[in-house]
Order: C-alpha cells, then structure tokens, then sequence
C-alpha cells in the first residue's frame, strides 16, 4: 500500500487537531506587526493575533514561507519512509507560498516525488482540498491517485466572504476585481468571492444581518454538497450564520474554525468565511 503524505501551508487554517488527526503537515507562513514578526500557529495563534488587529494602528503583512522550510518538510516526510508527497497551497496569484514549495520539491527531487498543486484559494477552501486528499492518502490510493483528488476538487470549490471593511484587502493589494466596492462602503457590507485565486466582489448588501442571511441561502441553495467549512474572524455574529445555515445536507459533518493570520490580516476583524466543496 502507498504512503503518501498530504502537506499545506498555514493559509489554509487548518486547525493542529484537525490537520494531526488526518496526518496533514503544516508549513506556516510569517506575520509581521511593524518589526515584530510572528511564525503563523507557533508563535501567534488565531486569538492572539485578533487581539493585536483590533489594537494595533499597524496594517500586519504575511510573507510565503521560505523554500527551506518546504524542504525541510518534505525531507521529514521521506525520512519517516513516505513514497510520496501531495503538497496543496495557497493560491498562487495572492502569495509567493506556490513558488516556495515548488523550489523546494525541485529541490528534494532525488529523495521522494513531490506533486505542488495551486489550490486557487484561501483559508478552508485550501484547506477541505487538503482533507479530501489526506483522507483519499489514508485508505491507501496512490500518489496519482491522491494528486486527482485534490485537482478534481479544485473546481468545485467555492469560497465566500462577509466583509466588514474592505481597508485591509485595498491596503494589502488583494483586493483585485472587488475595488469597484470602495466608492460605496459606508452604504454597504461587501460580500466577495474568490475566483480562480483572486478576491473578486459578489454582491453588495445593504446591512449586516442580510449579508449573513445572503451567505447562508447561498450554501442552502447548493445541490448536492460535500463539505463546508465556516471561518471565523473575530466576528461577534458567528452564530448568527451558523442559526441561519440550519443543518446543511453535506457529506461530511460542518467544521468551524479560527480564520487565522495569513487571509485575517487582509480581510480584517469581522470577516466571515464561507467555503463549500460541492459534490461531482
């Protein structure tokens, strides 16, 4: 039977449980607060660095993880007797991250195979890709095999945001199609979308409360879903969503977690993720 290990970098938030409890290896990127600078889940976590958004005047930024430390992942991994390695980023087209882990399996190329895929996405959008292969990687399929799950899912994955303020994405340059909002913001609440990897605008909603609600029909109104993830930022309303959501009709149980440093520090407090695989 093939071992194949699953690898994805921090963006995905992932949370430690979940990622060990599916044999995920997590490479984190850095945060930076002015000259302080963080390693994304070991030396800032989800809480701490919401903490220091809502008190700080400093814009945090987010670098890719450096080609060495994909390297030393993934020289971990052929060491622990893996015959190969599906690695699964952050969209390519907002970091840096897709390069790294590409230089890096160049690099360990004489040791193990190592397959790089671009998610073209974000947060749990990345990171229920990385599930669907670590889950296809446990019962045993090959590394072609585990490779074609986490590309056929690709495309199937849609990923939704309730914004608060658009500041942080316009600052941070992520804000891409969705910059057309900002004539508008004091009489709207943005909803965007991430479309092949880049933030786009979805809607404009005219409150909070229909900004939920509008989320909450879009995944009720998917036919035929596979998983769903909710991400929260520091938002206040988080149950708000998940009482409109109701029970979703998904394959697999709903999970909820922390939207941590890499996508907060562009979306910024308030922000509510909404990311869906849908079925074949």
């Amino acid at each position: 039977m093939a071992r194949v290990r699953v690898v994805t970098d921090s963006a995905g938030d992932l949370t430690p449980a979940l990622a060990e409890e599916r044999g995920i290896f997590i490479v984190p990127l850095s945060i930076r607060f002015g000259s302080e600078e963080f390693v994304d889940g070991a030396t800032l976590s989800p809480d701490e660095f919401w903490r220091r958004c809502k008190s700080s005047d400093i814009l945090p930024e987010t670098s890719a993880p450096s080609p060495g430390a994909f390297q030393e992942a993934f020289s971990l991994a052929a060491g622990d007797g893996y015959d190969g390695i599906v690695c699964i980023n952050l969209s390519g087209a907002l970091s840096a991250t897709y390069q790294s882990a590409q230089a890096a399996a160049d690099a360990v190329s004489d040791q193990v195979p190592v397959r790089v895929i671009d998610s073209r996405s974000v947060t749990m959008g990345q990171g229920l890709i990385a599930l669907a292969a670590a889950e296809s990687a446990a019962g045993g399929a090959s590394l072609d095999e585990v490779e074609a799950v986490a590309h056929g899912r690709i495309e199937r994955t849609q990923v939704f945001g309730a914004i608060d303020t658009l500041e942080h994405l316009e600052k941070g340059g992520r804000i891409g199609g969705a910059r057309a909002l900002l004539g508008s913001l004091l009489s709207i609440k943005p909803v965007v979308q991430v479309v092949d990897g880049v933030v786009e605008e979805e809607s404009k909603q005219r409150t909070r409360s229909r900004q939920l609600k509008y989320l909450a029909d879009k995944v009720q109104g998917m036919g035929g879903v596979e998983r769903v993830a909710i991400c929260n930022g520091a938002a206040n309303d988080l149950e708000d969503l998940l009482k409109l959501l109701g029970e979703v009709d998904a394959k697999y149980p709903l999970e909820v977690v922390n939207l941590g440093p890499v996508v907060g520090t562009h979306t910024g407090p308030g922000t509510i993720g909404v990311c869906v695989v849908t079925l074949a």
